[in-house]
């Protein structure tokens, strides 16, 4: 028996506050949340796995400088980048993920390769990166993952370090990408993607490559991918968190999901967001800042893009 599947992706809790969003770049942000949204849901169309269309829709992403990610990822301290990135299918609840690595083009397919062709689940630096190798994976040279934009986000926020007036703008904290999906077969998956935070100290790792913090799914409970303060999403293990109160306290996907972040996740001061889709193809995306890069879509016609 099938039944209907549901997607959802976001590009980041870190977007830019709405009187730096110009109508031009609000546009390309919309319709890049929508041709990333088209690259998970034809998967799921197609009779495709959840698996597959999370990591479709993430290597979209990573392929779009907009976001904080794969071409579009930020840069350390030290001016290099260095990506984290996981996956997990609800089924079995098998895992894979990556960090601190820079150069295969998509680093979700790093995690994916992770979870499909070692025996382990987390590999970090030169181990992962020579798993990419044996497997063939696609390599991009650093000017490839090279953006201006990141470049000078990056001398700001060490500018305003050195003269002790750095605020807490969320574009600079925090930015990742994301897709959680629910295929007809009703099979859930989740992956995540991210350059981390600007001027991130060197061999730092946050929420996004932890399985139950920042990257989670499971068929009695749903599947989450979530941006924000990493450092708090680890403290809380987030997504575990929330399929924990779904599957052990019958609390409804929704209500779990916005008690922690807008509850206990705030309580910790950490801003973020998440996405979120359950057993039966609900969808929410809460989060406690001023906006997320999001958008959604259920086989029933539900869809949408938003950022605040």
């Amino acid at each position: 028996m099938t039944t209907p599947y549901a997607i959802a992706i976001h590009g980041g809790a870190g977007v830019l506050p709405r009187n730096a969003m110009s109508a031009e770049r609000e546009a390309q942000t919309h319709e890049a949340l929508e041709r990333v949204l088209n690259a998970g849901e034809r998967v799921l169309a197609d009779n495709g796995s959840a698996l597959d269309a999370v990591t479709a829709a993430v290597c979209a992403l990573e392929d779009e400088p907009l976001f904080n990610a794969g071409r579009g990822a930020v840069f350390t301290r030290e001016g290099r980048h260095e990506m984290d990135a996981a996956v997990m299918e609800g089924l079995e609840r098998q895992a894979g993920a990556i960090a601190g690595i820079c150069g295969p083009k998509n680093p979700v397919l790093l995690a994916r390769a992770v979870l499909e062709q070692s025996p382990h689940v987390l590999l970090t630096g030169d181990g992962a990166l020579a798993l990419a190798r044996e497997v063939g994976l696609a390599f991009e040279p650093k000017s490839y993952f090279y953006t201006e934009e990141r470049w000078q986000s990056l001398q700001q926020t060490l500018a305003l370090e050195a003269s002790g007036a750095l605020d807490n703008d969320p574009s600079r904290r925090h930015g990742t990408v994301g897709a959680v999906a629910r295929d007809r077969s009703g099979t859930l998956a989740a992956a995540t993607s991210t350059g981390g935070m600007t001027a991130k100290n060197k061999g730092r790792v946050g929420d996004s490559p932890v399985i139950g913090a920042g990257t989670y799914a499971e068929n009695a409970s749903c599947a989450i991918s979530a941006t924000g303060d990493g450092e708090v999403f680890l403290r809380l293990c987030v997504a575990h968190e929330i399929a924990a109160r779904v599957r052990l306290a019958g609390v409804s996907l929704e209500d779990a999901a916005k008690d922690v972040v807008l509850s206990d996740l705030k309580a910790l001061g950490g801003s973020g967001g998440l996405i979120a889709v359950g057993a039966n193809g609900e969808i929410t995306m809460p989060f406690n800042c001023e906006g997320m890069y999001r958008s959604s879509a259920t086989e029933s016609g539900s869809r949408q893009t938003l950022i605040y």
